[in-house]
């Protein structure tokens, strides 16, 4: 069994570990994904740039914990789906990587059959909303966290009319 892919997606895997790594950019290939991979919170953060559809994320890396990671994924637009993935977390620390925004956390050692599906549940869930409103709280005008609200509505909506979490195709002149 394998992950089934509607279309094409942008995998990052962010994992310290680099024999875990090529095993899970494996799997990815096998879904037909694009991968990108990153050992570190620094190589994470650079490669986000490049608009991944799913993250999967180890929370414990060489130079810290991943929460910034997962933050800084959860406030794109569209933001990819987030599988969080640890041997050491506890349930609290679960608990706060689905507060900041992770779809799905998965224990190692890691079953292929979990991860599949992990990824299926984290790619067709409906994006939580409640970490991009709770950051504003108390900071920004109700009008503008209800403009962003829409604008995360109307990415994820146009990304998966067009086949791609990422977003819609260019389009040409």
């Amino acid at each position: 069994m394998h992950a089934t892919l509607t279309s094409p997606i942008r995998v990052l895997i962010v994992e310290d570990h680099k024999p875990l790594r090529q095993a899970l950019a494996r799997a990815a290939r096998g879904w037909g994904a694009e991968v990108l991979e990153a050992g570190s919170i620094r190589e994470a953060t650079a490669e986000l740039a490049r608009k991944p559809d799913l993250l999967i994320v180890d929370v414990a890396l060489p130079d810290g914990n991943a929460h910034p990671i997962v933050e800084q994924a959860v406030r794109m637009q569209p933001a990819p789906a987030v599988i969080a993935m640890s041997g050491q977390a506890s349930a609290e620390e679960a608990f706060e990587l689905a507060r900041i925004g992770a779809r799905r956390y998965l224990p190692k050692p890691i079953s292929l059959e979990d991860l599949n599906r992990s990824v299926e549940a984290a790619l067709h869930d409906r994006p939580d909303l409640a970490p991009l409103v709770a950051a504003h709280v108390g900071n920004t005008p109700m009008r503008k966290v209800l403009d962003q609200v829409r604008g995360v509505m109307v990415s994820e909506a146009l990304a998966k009319e067009h086949g791609s979490r990422s977003g819609p195709p260019a389009c040409s002149a």
